[in-house]
């Protein structure tokens, strides 16, 4: 069942939605996720529904393009598909934001237009940095994408 529109819950524009979230912001808002996308610096918790890690430091961008496309596309397939779908890093802002982002433009969402689409319906502080700001960008040509130039040296 897919999510209804609230908190954290951002529509495509071919109208599969998906809830972003920070996981360091407690308990988990009701309803429950059917399947999350964690992008952390290293494998998250046990949760009581099925997900993926795409492997991804704080501050940071996905270090293997092609295990974040795939990741990217299974959620969308997935939330496409009415399951109530979680894309989630530690703060929920700057990792959640890129893949929320390259997600909006599996559905449609023009590349330059990606960062500002997520910032006016999820959160104006998503996508943090000028790298990951630089990596939703070239996501769309599927061609290389650089890792980040620097990073926090966080795990997560």
């Amino acid at each position: 069942m897919a999510w209804e529109i609230g908190p954290g819950v951002i529509e495509l524009p071919d109208g599969a939605r998906l809830r972003g979230r920070g996981l360091r912001d407690g308990a988990i808002p009701e309803p429950p996720p059917e399947w999350g996308l964690y992008l952390l610096g290293r494998p998250p918790a046990d949760a009581p529904w099925p997900g993926r890690w795409l492997r991804c430091r704080d501050f940071s961008v996905p270090r293997d393009l092609a295990d974040a496309r795939s990741a990217f596309e299974e959620a969308h397939r997935r939330a496409r598909d009415g399951v109530r779908v979680e894309v989630a890093c530690g703060g929920g802002k700057g990792r959640t934001g890129v893949a929320l982002a390259c997600i909006a433009q599996l559905a449609g969402v023009p590349a330059h237009e990606a960062t500002a689409w997520v910032r006016q319906r999820y959160d104006s502080r998503a996508v943090e940095t000028p790298w990951q700001r630089r990596w939703v960008r070239r996501f769309a040509a599927g061609g290389s994408v650089p890792p980040a130039q620097r990073s926090s040296g966080r795990l997560d």
